[in-house]
């Protein structure tokens, strides 16, 4: 087996002290020309590399900022994930990325993880809708902040966007163009963001001197292509089929219009459809899709400063205003939605 390099082995090879090593990689100006570049010398020669983790847990401080979504096969974390990233870069961390795949068991075993490695903080995309998780990790003194979510009970950041806003823009579309039975695809029950898209399609309705049952909600178990494809198969049995259909994410809406595509309904003269995210493949679909924007991104990019506002160098939490941001979405009109009735 491969022994790893250590300090004292540049020392040994430098004819130096262990201290001088430690001064030349922390403190290079404190140390003689000759003797950093024959420490220098030693440390290429032998591949020295430093322990980051050794270092973090003497100084107590990490250089880590954790993130745990609900699902990084969805794009839209993907963009979360960069702005995140971009600005850590900026503060000189890195992010440890971590996918709860929407269940609550694995979201509570990442943050212990999180509380293992003693990361600098967190952004978190909760997976538990009772609360119980933010609970048991707030007892470890490490600040978060919530993405894409204020959850209830909660007093710390969040950054989010106007659900109740974005869903009242999907279904206010729809119904500006003829449509007046339409089908919401929800995704879980349980979130936050599934519950405030509802709202805001009722309200829309409501404008528009329609009721709730002019809503057909088809809830699925998760928010991806499969469960959008088995969403659209229901969509397809109903007697009295909606005329157009507003889904949870883009995910869903893309199997949707798999499902149509497949089974010879055309979309949109046939059924007009609407997304949420807009993600690349929005764009790109067969069909393009119309889907509601969340500047993602942005949203990522503005956790990772809250959180970095909130700590000090070694990761405790320092006095800080909490603060609840919330973005407001677009509509973007493509073709899915684009029929004449």
């Amino acid at each position: 087996m491969v022994q790893s390099v250590g300090i004292k082995d540049v020392a040994r090879a430098a004819g130096v002290s262990v201290g001088t090593v430690s001064n030349v990689i922390n403190r290079p100006d404190t140390v003689a020309t000759e003797t950093r570049a024959r420490v220098q010398s030693a440390i290429d020669r032998l591949g020295y590399v430093r322990s980051e983790s050794a270092r973090q847990l003497r100084a107590g401080r990490s250089r880590i900022m954790g993130l745990l979504v609900l699902d990084m096969g969805n794009p839209f974390f993907v963009d979360v994930a960069r702005g995140a990233e971009r600005a850590a870069r900026q503060a000189g961390l890195g992010v440890m990325v971590c996918n709860s795949a929407q269940n609550p068991g694995e979201e509570a075993e990442y943050l212990s993880l999180f509380a293992e490695q003693r990361v600098r903080g967190v952004l978190l995309t909760p997976a538990d809708a009772t609360g119980r998780n933010i609970a048991a990790f707030r007892r470890h003194g490490i600040p978060f902040v919530l993405v894409d979510r204020v959850a209830e009970g909660t007093t710390e950041c969040s950054v989010s966007v106007d659900d109740v806003a974005g869903g009242a823009l999907a279904v206010r579309h729809l119904v500006d163009a003829g449509h007046r039975s339409i089908a919401y695809v929800s995704g879980p029950p349980g979130l936050n963001q599934v519950r405030d898209r509802r709202t805001g399609a009722l309200e829309a309705l409501a404008e528009a001197g329609l009721g709730p049952d002019a809503l057909r909600e088809l809830p699925t178990e998760r928010l991806d292509v499969a469960a959008g494809r088995d969403a659209g198969a229901r969509l397809l049995g109903l007697a009295d089929r909606p005329t157009a259909v507003f889904c949870a994410n883009d995910l869903l809406a893309l199997g949707v219009l798999q499902a149509m595509y497949a089974a010879g309904v055309g979309v949109p003269d046939d059924l007009a459809i609407v997304g949420y995210d807009d993600i690349e493949f929005a764009a790109a679909a067969a069909v393009p899709l119309t889907s509601v924007r969340q500047p993602a991104v942005t949203m990522g990019a503005m956790a990772a400063d809250l959180l970095l506002e909130e700590t000090e160098e070694d990761g405790r939490a320092r006095p800080h205003e909490h603060r609840r941001v919330v973005l407001q979405p677009e509509l973007v009109v493509r073709r899915s939605s684009l029929s004449a009735r």
